[in-house]
């Protein structure tokens, strides 16, 4: 269950023969000397060959990157480039190694490069890596996504979840015939026009309110509302009345930090959305087979009209989806007539990731044994916070967790922005340097994975615990 308090038992570090080690020459090594310089003022975390292809980077590449948070610029210091992953494991360029709890942004619930999915994609990959045609293989994660997620009934594979989130206004708009939204202040969407007011993730970890290049005529339609808050979505629909396509939301917010519903805020925005004609989109990009394997929806037992989702149905490749209703889908081309089109859509490797991500999370106990795992950390982490004298909240549900540098409680974007990010990004430093992969930025959430074991999580704790009190 979601948390924002709690007291964890400690473990002593790992002894250097208990640490996990690496065959490739070097990474044992290395893996000791950072886990051993857990002090933020000591800087002997090694980055030289990472230094030097960021460098390099940025004279190819805007800002040296190809997504904003990856650049470091909320936390400063030197951008990791990243070399291998394996479980819940990342080696950089510099053989380093670290404990991650980014999981590629998500994707990575059962581990990083997972021996079965990747057997299934060297097959997959000997038939080809797109066809751009039918395969029975999208039939398959089709069959199993309406499976699993109950507002699903039909569903249609894009490449990226900025693609199925786009796709999905621009049907919710069709069915309705309306085209003003709601969205969440904090609540991130991709990087499509309409979606770039008051947005999370890294346009708010880099503290841009919107983008320079989106028209006034993209987001004239777009309304914004705190999280949390159905009192100011009810002043939204009565100031605009019959106007409304949809409400769109993170069911539990991922891109301005972890910050979860409150008790009847979901129940609330399904009741005023039917009243009102209006469809209930759930973005669940990140959510979806993650909090369960029917996603945010069937853990809080509220079903939308739409879903987004992304991430996990890719099993670490680039993919996303949007479904609803039969009646609704159904408007989408070339069944009717609202278009929306994608080359790489359903590419087979992308599909065989997908499908054997998902058949492992059908495996008994599996959201049991993330939800204990996260549990231990977030309650480990606070616990130590506590100790060491920092106002500190957080919590988690299943495989999804954040903390935040503010006594909290925190139910929106403006909560969250009262967190001391100075003394984060200190505290983020001293976790890097200590063999632990946080997120670049106070406004992310973080992630467990099914490859995370007990010792890694008694580490991470026992590291927090040491830079904690050094910050």
């Amino acid at each position: 269950m979601a948390t924002f308090t709690g007291v964890g038992s400690h473990s002593s570090l790992l002894p250097v023969s208990a640490k996990p080690s690496r065959t490739r020459s070097g990474h044992r090594r290395a893996s000791v000397l950072v886990r051993n310089a857990i002090s933020v003022e000591n800087k002997s975390l090694k980055l030289d060959k990472s230094e030097e292809i960021f460098t390099a980077a940025k004279e190819l590449l805007p800002g040296g990157v190809n997504s904003p948070v990856r650049a470091f610029r909320s936390v400063g210091g030197q951008p990791i480039v990243f070399d291998s992953v394996k479980g819940s494991r990342m080696w950089d360029v510099d053989g380093n190694e670290y404990i991650d709890y980014v999981g590629s942004w998500g994707p990575a619930i059962i581990g990083h490069a997972d021996d079965k999915v990747n057997a299934a994609l060297i097959e997959t990959l000997k038939k080809g890596t797109s066809f751009g045609a039918p395969c029975l293989l999208e039939n398959v994660l089709a069959e199993a996504v309406i499976a699993a997620v109950p507002s699903v009934e039909m569903v249609r594979f894009v490449n990226s979840g900025t693609e199925a989130c786009m796709g999905a206004l621009r049907l919710a708009r069709a069915f309705t015939g309306h085209e003003k939204i709601i969205k969440f202040e904090g609540c991130y969407h991709g990087h499509a026009d309409p979606f770039l007011v008051k947005a999370g993730s890294g346009v708010a970890t880099l503290g841009l309110p919107d983008s320079p290049g989106v028209p006034k005529a993209a987001t004239s339609e777009t309304l914004t509302a705190p999280y949390n808050d159905i009192d100011a979505v009810k002043l939204l629909f009565e100031s605009n009345k019959g106007e409304i396509a949809a409400v769109i939301l993170e069911p539990v917010v991922g891109n301005a930090g972890f910050i979860t519903p409150k008790p009847g805020f979901l129940n609330a925005l399904r009741e005023i959305t039917k009243e009102n004609g209006t469809l209930l989109i759930f973005d669940e990009v990140m959510t979806g087979f993650r909090l369960a394997y029917g996603g945010a929806q069937e853990y809080f037992n509220i079903t939308p009209d739409l879903t987004t989702m992304g991430k996990v149905i890719g099993g670490g490749l680039p993919v996303g989806a949007y479904g609803g209703r039969r009646e609704i889908m159904e408007m989408v081309a070339p069944a009717g007539p609202m278009y929306q089109a994608g080359t790489l859509s359903g590419n087979p490797l992308a599909m065989t990731a997908g499908i054997h991500t998902l058949k492992r999370l059908t495996e008994p106990g599996c959201y049991e044994y993330l939800d204990n795992i996260t549990g231990q950390l977030v309650n480990g982490i606070l616990d130590s916070g506590k100790r060491a004298g920092h106002k500190m909240c957080g919590g988690h549900i299943r495989g999804m967790f954040g903390v935040f540098f503010t006594s909290g409680p925190v139910y929106n974007f403006e909560d969250a922005k009262k967190s001391d990010t100075g003394k984060f990004a200190r505290f983020h430093r001293g976790m890097l340097e200590a063999g632990v992969y946080l997120a670049p930025s106070q406004f992310e959430a973080g992630f467990t994975s099914l490859a995370h074991t007990s010792k890694d999580i008694e580490f991470t704790v026992e590291a927090a615990e040491k830079v904690l009190k050094r910050i």
